[in-house]
């Protein structure tokens, strides 16, 4: 079997984990969100690729669901005794490895889908851990500077990590997306799978930043597979992460419905053949088989049931 999952980042990766477990002999392509991805330091960060990469190669920090098992801060105290910006950003220093040496690649001309084969061989994270695109896309929020009243436009990871999240944002702009491509393998891959599974992910700033890399959301639909979605909405809330800040700022309701709605079915020009809400929810999205499963990540044995219950939509 071949599957093909699209993912942001800690979401992402802990589903990942499920549906490996699931079907244990499929060939699996996880095509990950680098919206998030900034330069700090000097150096090529890519939080969301990094993440699924750790968690499938047994290397997250459990606690956090971020970052490095084992990690240590001290470079991040010396380049804040430095007064280095931006202090707001955390690198541990086993964390700091990696993007050195993805920094090092790319300043030497390769593309970011083979920099990720390659740091991937030493995690094995038993799926193909590909980029939406080697072309850099970087997410920006517009908001209210506190001190004019102005709109400005600020780098995701600053809203999100030092901000915490709490300036309203009134847009989400994914520069560069517009002069982007499929990585590589991203296209072949949908056309050859038997299942397209949608991760309970940001439907903003991770499965929408994918879908906005033209040509992809034409391969995706063109793929022959039936398009399975899982919501990231439990009980009109996010299980994890910022979504119910992101979804207001593009009109759509924080609930499994409203998202399911803003997905579409992919019979009237939408995405979705299937649409998985949590067993306690209910949605209506016409056109889609709406189904109600357990949808809380709680331990491995919950999360691969979720997986197989993906899979069970998408052969139907």
């Amino acid at each position: 079997m071949r599957i093909v999952v699209v993912a942001g980042g800690i979401g992402g990766a802990r589903f990942l984990l499920g549906v490996r477990a699931a079907a244990p002999d499929a060939a699996i392509t996880a095509v990950v969100n680098t919206g998030d991805d900034a330069t700090m330091h000097g150096l090529r960060i890519c939080p969301d690729l990094d993440s699924v990469m750790y968690t499938l190669g047994d290397g997250i920090d459990p606690v956090r669901g971020w970052g490095r098992r084992g990690e240590s801060w001290v470079v991040k105290d010396e380049l804040a005794a430095y007064g280095a910006e931006p202090t707001w950003f955390g690198l541990g220093d086993r964390d700091l490895a990696t993007h050195l040496v993805r920094t090092r690649m790319l300043d030497a001309g390769y593309p970011l889908s083979e920099v990720t084969a390659a740091l991937a061989q030493r995690w094995q994270p038993g799926v193909e851990l590909v980029p939406m695109s080697d072309q850099r896309v970087e997410t920006h929020v517009l908001v209210d500077d506190p001190g004019t009243g102005r709109r400005q436009a600020i780098h995701f990871q600053e809203w999100w990590v030092r901000h915490r999240a709490e300036p309203e944002p009134h847009a989400f702009v994914q520069v560069g997306v517009d002069v982007a491509r499929p990585a590589p393998g991203v296209v072949e891959a949908l056309a050859a799978a038997d299942a397209v599974l949608l991760a309970p992910s940001n439907p903003v700033v991770s499965i929408g930043t994918v879908l906005g890399v033209p040509g992809l959301r034409e391969a995706l639909l063109a793929s022959p597979a039936r398009i399975v979605g899982l919501s990231p909405i439990v009980g009109g809330a996010p299980v994890r992460g910022m979504a119910d800040r992101c979804l207001p700022a593009i009109g759509v309701e924080v609930s499994a419905e409203g998202v399911g709605r803003h997905y579409g079915a992919r019979s009237a020009g939408g995405l979705l053949d299937a649409w998985l809400v949590h067993e306690d929810d209910t949605a209506d999205v016409p056109g889609v088989d709406v189904r109600a499963v357990p949808l809380l990540m709680t331990d491995p044995a919950a999360t691969q049931a979720m997986a197989q219950a993906a899979l069970h939509a998408a052969r139907a």
